[in-house]
């Protein structure tokens, strides 16, 4: 498995004023997507001039105002996926993924609470 992305991510009922706090911070949008999932979330990747990039997603499924969350972009879900299960990782949706026509997705949550949202972008 190789790991392809990995940056902070931040998941909020608010993400207006994250968007807003970063802008203010230096950085842009790059990318937005709608309509994720069956939790219907939306995605704002951000870049600062350093290259950084943060993600922020918007949802009102959370039990809590906000998690925060590394991204985790892979070229193998499967083999990942079972890595983190053998770590003690859960899955957020229980067996579930989030599957979209470009992406494959779950939320991973270790016993002590790090949270990984591992992804594996499906390309043609």
């Amino acid at each position: 498995m190789k790991i392809t992305t990995f940056n902070p991510q931040i998941i909020t009922k608010d993400a207006a004023s994250v968007i807003q706090l970063f802008e203010e911070l230096g950085f842009e949008r790059r990318h937005q997507q709608e309509g994720i999932g069956e939790l219907d979330v939306t995605g704002v990747r951000m870049r600062d001039a350093n290259g950084f990039y943060l993600d922020i997603s918007q949802t009102d499924a959370l039990p809590q105002q906000s998690l925060m969350a590394i991204r985790m972009n892979v070229d193998d879900f499967d083999e990942a996926y079972n890595q983190l299960q053998a770590h003690g990782f859960k899955n957020y949706y229980e067996d579930h993924t989030v599957s979209t026509a470009t992406a494959r997705s779950a939320m991973m949550i270790s016993p002590s609470g790090i949270a990984i949202n591992l992804v594996q972008h499906i390309k043609e």
